[in-house]
């Protein structure tokens, strides 16, 4: 089984000891992405609508460059600091995917890293002959 690693700076840097995607076997597996301005490597301004998009924005970024896009994504995995938020979180969700609707899980965490409000990891299927990061 071949892996490989995809990294982009149009996305915010892994701040630990992880990947932003790995890839195998067709698979992208995308990590958590964070409301996280890739130039600044600062939390976006704004409450839980800016993080969102930001980190949609992130998450598009980390597909695209491993060779898979919002369409192309079969699960996500939404943290929250707050369920209150799950209303406004799913508009902004609802108009990135359009009439796409992959698998999603949505759990309340007590912290997020950087102080984040939301959080969004996914695994997406590459789309042959768009693989770009490496």
């Amino acid at each position: 089984m071949e892996f490989r690693t995809v990294s982009t700076s149009l996305a915010p840097e892994a701040i630990g000891p992880y990947s932003q995607a790995i890839e195998v076997e067709g698979m992208l597996y995308c990590s958590g992405q964070i409301p996280l301005n890739p130039e600044t490597g600062e939390i976006v301004d704004g409450g839980i609508s800016e993080q969102t998009k930001q980190v949609l924005k992130n998450l598009k970024q980390v597909l695209t460059v491993g060779g898979s896009s919002l369409n192309h994504v079969v699960k996500t995995t939404v943290f929250l600091t707050d369920l209150a938020m799950f209303d406004e979180v799913n508009q902004l969700y609802a108009q990135a995917f359009s009439a796409h609707k992959p698998a999603r899980s949505t759990v309340q965490v007590a912290a997020l890293p950087k102080g984040a409000l939301i959080e969004i990891d996914a695994i997406g299927s590459v789309i042959e002959g768009r693989r770009i990061g490496a």
